[in-house]
């Protein structure tokens, strides 16, 4: 197998061909991902979200707002995006979720974000990014902070994980701060 930091990360619509690879790692109850993505939320109402999200993807077309990540032909996350309100007012707030444990650490996360930050900069009127996390996820705080990413908010000891309590942490980044990044 190729390194990581070789291996091509391309953001694609989803293809029916995905939902069961998507179903297979989102439903496990066991998943890895799941003690990094919103750890603090019961793990049964996770499940049943994710079952949910399933039956509405295979219900719906794909949506320019999300995106699979696509490694090397193979599905391993995926990226979405939401206007904050009122829309219109160039506020989106992104996600990104690495579903297989074996893409984290080799910078295919960073190189899906970047990737999802230049997309939605080019096909909409963002002006401010976010993304809201919890201090116990360090791979997304390192990822958001290489791409330009600053801390904007942070809500002390907010969420419990574990048994132990972390903030609750959102990183904001403009587009000027972005094309200026672009440019050096």
């Amino acid at each position: 197998m190729q390194d990581l930091f070789t291996l091509p990360v391309v953001l694609r619509d989803r293809r029916p061909d995905d939902i069961p690879t998507m179903q297979r790692w989102l439903t496990d109850p066991r998943a890895e991902w799941r003690r990094w993505d919103s750890p603090y939320s019961p793990a049964e109402q996770t499940t049943e979200t994710m079952q949910a999200y399933i039956r509405f993807l295979q219900a719906t077309a794909p949506e320019a707002d999300e995106r699979v990540i696509d490694v090397d032909g193979e599905v391993v996350g995926l990226v979405n995006r939401d206007q904050e309100e009122p829309e219109g007012n160039g506020w989106w707030d992104l996600g990104i979720l690495i579903f297989n444990p074996h893409y984290w650490g080799g910078g295919v996360g960073t190189r899906a974000l970047r990737l999802w930050v230049q997309d939605t900069l080019d096909w909409t009127d963002a002006h401010t990014l976010t993304f809201t996390t919890w201090s116990g996820n360090e791979r997304m705080i390192r990822a958001a902070l290489r791409l330009g990413f600053r801390e904007c908010m942070r809500v002390r000891e907010a969420r419990v994980v574990g048994g132990e309590r972390f903030d609750s942490v959102r990183y904001d980044l403009l587009r000027r701060e972005w094309e200026a990044a672009q440019l050096s």
